[in-house]
C-alpha cells in the first residue's frame, strides 16, 4: 500500500471518529426522537466507513490513526460550549452541518495532496464525501 493510500485512509478514520464523537455528544442534548434516530443512523454509517478504513490499514500493517485524547476532550468541550445556551434542534443541526463541512474540507485536502492513491482508498473517500453531503441535506431540514 502506498503512503498516499495510508494518508487518505487515516484521514477517513480521523474524520469518521470525530463525527461519531460529535454525534455521541449531541445525542445527550436532544429529546427529539426523530432527530435522535437520524443521528444514530448516521453514527452507524460512520462506524461502517471507519471500520473499513481501519481494516484496510491493519491488513497492510500500516498502523492506524491514533486518536488523541486531548483532541477528543477538546471536541466534546467545543460541542458542550456550543450548546451551553442553545440546545434547539435547529442549532444542533447547524453544528452537525458545520462539522460535516469541516470533515469534507479536510478529506478534499487529503485527496488533493495524495494523488497517487489507488482506487480502494479513493472509493472509500468518495463514499464518505457523498455520505457527508447527504447528511448536510438531511440536517438542512431541521434549520
Amino acid at each position: 500500500m502506498k503512503q498516499d493510500d495510508i494518508a487518505i485512509l487515516k484521514e477517513i478514520q480521523k474524520n469518521t471518529q470525530m463525527a461519531m464523537t460529535t454525534i455521541d455528544t449531541i445525542l445527550d442534548k436532544t429529546s427529539d426522537d426523530e432527530f435522535t434516530i437520524k443521528l444514530s443512523k448516521q453514527s452507524i454509517e460512520y462506524a461502517k466507513i471507519h471500520n473499513t478504513a481501519v481494516e484496510k490499514l491493519v491488513e497492510e500493517q500500516s498502523g492506524t490513526y491514533r486518536n488523541n485524547q486531548i483532541a477528543d476532550m477538546m471536541l466534546r468541550g467545543s460541542v458542550h460550549m456550543g450548546t451551553l445556551l442553545n440546545t434547539s434542534i435547529s442549532h444542533l443541526a447547524e453544528l452537525m452541518i458545520e462539522g460535516s463541512n469541516r470533515g469534507m474540507t479536510n478529506l478534499y485536502k487529503a485527496v488533493k495532496h495524495n494523488r497517487l492513491a489507488q482506487d480502494m482508498s479513493m472509493e472509500l473517500a468518495q463514499e464518505l464525501m457523498d455520505f457527508e453531503e447527504k447528511n448536510i441535506e438531511l440536517m438542512k431540514e431541521y434549520l
